[in-house]
């Protein structure tokens, strides 16, 4: 009577389960940062910290995969440890490939008012890591320095504050590196120092950029104002009762919920100011399209818009005063 007996697996029965897994991990190296530099407009066109690090992603992937090609088809014998280690290598380049890929910005949606024609009474300049808008012919004296929320591209919010422009403000929007404003948290002291005919200072942010906004304001006394879309501070303020505040919030916000708006309060000097635009998401606070996690808006994307930037002007002309 006879048994089966089968061979046992060695190391190099498993080396090309390992050469075809490189290959693979080498191949979402290359393509997953080029999709994102050809397909999405927003890469380019943000900070420049985030396509330089698709670059270098893209040739080493492109190296792997040629030295990959190139190893001779004959298999090497590997120690148990290598070979756990081999596995735990490419499953962090995988790990690595998945995170560019969320880094990947929402980008910039031109909405009805850009559809209508150029923005008028205002000069746009565009550098790699800010856009400033500022009214043409007349010599602003207030600024605002912005911070866009997680993601999204700079662009997106401009519709929403060329109003302020048009009342007479500077405006200067951030290109967040990796579009993570807590990378950079001082990121206004540059656009702040660009700008040195400016006499009054207010900074303001989207979402996680708002959190990064508060800390700079609480941080530094030549903040006059502080602007809060869909955003709330994750320490005190308090103690900054010069500080004027204005959060703009949405009662359909899935993200930045109007339970955690109601809870920042008593973060806020006393005296904050607190508008809810009725039916507003997240996502309306900036050009880029729905969001993830949003709730389902009960007003216009136009309507809600038209309220926050005129609430936004009258703050600016307040924190002036």
């Amino acid at each position: 009577m006879s048994s089966l007996q089968h061979a046992p697996t060695t190391p190099s029965t498993r080396r090309p389960v390992l050469h075809w897994v490189s290959l693979a991990c080498a191949a979402a190296l290359v393509l997953v940062p080029v999709a994102m530099l050809t397909g999405n407009p927003a890469v380019l066109g943000g900070h420049p910290l985030l396509p330089a690090l698709l670059v270098v992603a893209a040739v080493v992937g492109l190296a792997w995969g040629v030295l990959e090609l190139r190893r001779r088809r004959k298999a090497r014998q590997r120690g148990k440890l290598r070979s756990v280690g081999a596995w735990a290598g490419r499953i962090a380049i995988l790990g690595l490939v998945a995170a560019l890929a969320w880094l990947n910005p929402f980008a910039y949606q031109p909405g009805s008012a850009a559809e209508a024609g150029p923005m008028s009474d205002l000069t746009v300049t565009e550098t790699p890591t800010a856009i400033t808008m500022a009214p043409d012919g007349v010599p602003a004296t207030t600024g605002l320095v912005f911070y866009p929320g997680a993601r999204v591209d700079a662009a997106a919010y401009q519709e929403i504050l060329a109003p302020a422009v048009d009342a007479g403000f500077l405006v200067v929007i951030l290109k967040e590196p990796l579009g993570l404003s807590l990378l950079d948290g001082n990121q206004a002291r540059a656009a702040i120092a660009d700008n040195p005919d400016i006499t009054t200072w207010a900074v303001g942010g989207h979402s996680l950029g708002g959190v990064s906004a508060s800390t700079f304001a609480g941080d530094n006394a030549d903040v006059s104002g502080l602007l809060l879309y869909a955003s709330y501070p994750l320490a005190t303020l308090r103690d900054k009762p010069d500080l004027a505040v204005l959060s703009v919030s949405g009662t359909a916000d899935g993200l930045s919920t109007p339970d955690k708006i109601d809870a920042s309060r008593g973060l806020l000097p006393a005296d904050s100011e607190f508008v809810v635009v009725q039916g507003g998401v997240h996502a309306f606070f900036g050009s880029y399209g729905p969001q993830p996690g949003d709730g389902e808006p009960g007003i216009s994307a136009d309507a809600a818009r038209d309220q926050i930037s005129a609430a936004t002007v009258t703050f600016l002309q307040r924190v002036t005063q």
